[in-house]
């Protein structure tokens, strides 16, 4: 009885403290809070795109491709379960417009394809292994459909609505319904092959968009990369980290230019924190020639603790390979990633050390010299992100050395903290360790600070093994035109371009690539759009449906992200 008094007693004194705190400035809704306690789950992208071999499918792709010897949904969750995460977002329907699942609004979808003689529904059976693994379940929905001919117009926007609420209602709860920023372009719209521009913050109508989901699943956030303001935020790029200073804090209405994205605004008048999006492959859908490329451990824990350590959570790509599988490599590099974060955060060493908190400092004193590289502190966010400013000093021989994070890209990092910060910092043996608050927006509420000892890092860093091509004799006839030449005659299987990796500008979005045998006669061998280049500057593939014979290539910018003179870090022509 003496227990469940002292139990009993406790709970009463923690909720009349918890009742002497007021809010400072926006706080997060419960479904955001129980979002961001989430901290890592996995995207999952499989479509059409998967046997073409593409990013973003034109939308007149063959159903008849779309049969998997071998899909396993339940190893997709039990992967990535293993890997750490809580839940996964699948891709139901891409820009190409094919639905993962028999939708009754579109001929465009499984029904229609050999897998399973057409009775197949890939969402409800990640769905069901979500449930089985203990994971949580959401869905991507593109807003833009290269295979619709009502693209563009009011009708499509009843359609697109007509298939969310299918996805939002057969399936269970969702627990995030996600939409890609990516609206309108050239696609195939039903036989059209135009190109269909659409204004992204108007057309969807979203206000109305987001009623209905609120309606249907009154416990999900919303991810939105353009029109009203979401639950959540894109950070701006998917290299998969956020600022070193990340806000929760957006402006409710107006334009967010990158720099609001990546590191949130101080005083934002809602609250909207940022999710970090990446894949653990340089694509987001499945190409045999990255097989050898997937993030290396160290990679991935870089992208933990600029993500899950800077008040984000991580958003993890696993594509699935054309057997319907998720590829070994992937899985056992994620499950390798997960085990990682367990070794480095098994062991807290200040539990064991004496901690004082007076005023805004607090100093943790170990009983001996003890050697760390690893700080954690949180704030209690359900009050608000208060922290603007803070300091972490280490005593080494009675003196205070003043520890920075050696991840920090620029300025001194130790910035805001909101739901977690992680420092990393250099090995250091020390016997005192103090964490002051240089400035806040309202009185600090800090709910931990922990101390811990990540092992040295020596698993897999591979090179990135891509073939270099400063063999290649090539020159600029022009600011948007690049030839590359040879001594003889050369079958050509396939042309690469690496974009800028620091920057915008050149980057090619749209291209043509010539052949010629005598630098007079010149045949177009392809033509398109490098898709997501911008947000995802990775090896871009054209192959060529026959081999090529010629002795001097032509590439041709027909449009850049930026400036007008073409860039690249890389190309490479692959030959027979």
């Amino acid at each position: 009885m003496k227990g469940i008094t002292t139990i009993f007693l406790s709970a009463v004194f923690l909720a009349l403290h918890a009742q002497t705190h007021t809010s400072c400035g926006p706080v997060p809704t419960t479904n955001q809070l129980q979002w961001q306690e989430m901290e890592m789950y996995a995207f999952i992208h499989y479509s059409m795109n998967t046997y073409t071999d593409q990013e973003w499918g034109f939308g007149n792709e063959d159903l008849q491709l779309f049969n998997p010897s071998d899909l396993d949904c339940r190893q997709w969750a039990r992967v990535c379960k293993q890997a750490g995460m809580k839940g996964i977002i699948f891709t139901a329907k891409h820009h190409c417009g094919f639905c993962m699942w028999p939708s009754k609004y579109t001929e465009y979808s499984v029904k229609n394809t050999p897998w399973k003689n057409g009775k197949g529904d890939v969402v409800r059976e990640l769905a069901e292994a979500c449930r089985e693994e203990g994971l949580k379940f959401a869905v991507y929905l593109s807003p833009w459909d290269r295979n619709h001919k009502d693209y563009g117009k009011p009708e499509y926007v009843t359609y697109f609505r007509n298939q969310l609420r299918e996805l939002l209602t057969d399936y269970g709860d969702i627990f995030e319904v996600w939409f890609d920023g990516a609206n309108g372009g050239d696609g195939w719209y039903g036989g059209a092959n135009e190109t269909r521009r659409i204004d992204g913050k108007t057309y969807y109508g979203w206000a109305e968009t987001f009623h209905m989901i609120r309606e249907l699943q009154p416990n999900a956030v919303i991810w939105n990369d353009g029109g009203d303001r979401g639950d959540l935020r894109w950070v701006g790029t998917e290299a998969g980290n956020v600022g070193e200073t990340n806000w929760s804090l957006m402006p409710s209405k107006g334009d967010t230019p990158w720099h609001m994205l990546h590191y949130g605004v101080e005083n934002g008048d809602v609250w909207c924190p940022g999710e970090t999006n990446t894949s653990i492959r340089p694509g987001w859908f499945y190409h045999e020639t990255e097989n050898a490329h997937v993030k290396s451990l160290s990679k991935l824990m870089d992208t933990y603790y600029k993500s899950v350590g800077r008040n984000s959570t991580l958003l993890l790509n696993f594509p699935i390979a054309p057997n319907g599988r998720i590829h070994p490599t992937d899985s056992l590099r994620g499950i390798a990633f997960n085990k990682m974060i367990h070794e480095v955060f098994k062991t807290d060493l200040a539990q064991k050390a004496k901690k004082k908190t007076v005023g805004n400092e607090t100093i943790i004193t170990f009983k001996k010299p003890t050697s760390f590289n690893r700080f954690v502190v949180e704030e209690d966010i359900r009050y608000g992100q208060r922290v603007k400013k803070f300091s972490l000093e280490a005593e080494v021989n009675g003196k205070w050395v003043p520890l920075k994070d050696e991840l920090v890209e620029q300025g001194d990092g130790l910035t805001t903290i909101g739901h977690r910060r992680i420092i990393c910092f250099p090995n250091i043996t020390a016997t005192r360790l103090r964490f002051t608050i240089i400035e806040a927006k309202c009185e600090p509420i800090i709910k931990r600070t922990s101390v811990y000892f990540a092992p040295e890092l020596t698993a897999d860093i591979p090179n990135s093994g891509e073939k270099r091509s400063s063999n290649l004799h090539y020159f600029f006839s022009n600011p948007k035109q690049m030839m590359i030449d040879w001594d003889t005659e050369q079958t050509i299987t396939s042309f690469r371009y690496l974009p800028p990796q620091t920057t915008h500008e050149g980057t090619v979005t749209h291209y043509s690539l010539w052949a010629s045998p005598n630098w007079a006669d010149w045949t177009k061998v392809a033509e398109g759009e490098f898709s997501n280049i911008v947000n995802n500057p990775i090896w871009q593939n054209i192959k060529f449906d026959t081999p090529v014979k010629a002795k001097i290539l032509r590439l041709d910018a027909d449009r850049l992200a930026e400036g007008d003179r073409m860039a690249f870090d890389d190309i490479e022509v692959v030959t027979e």
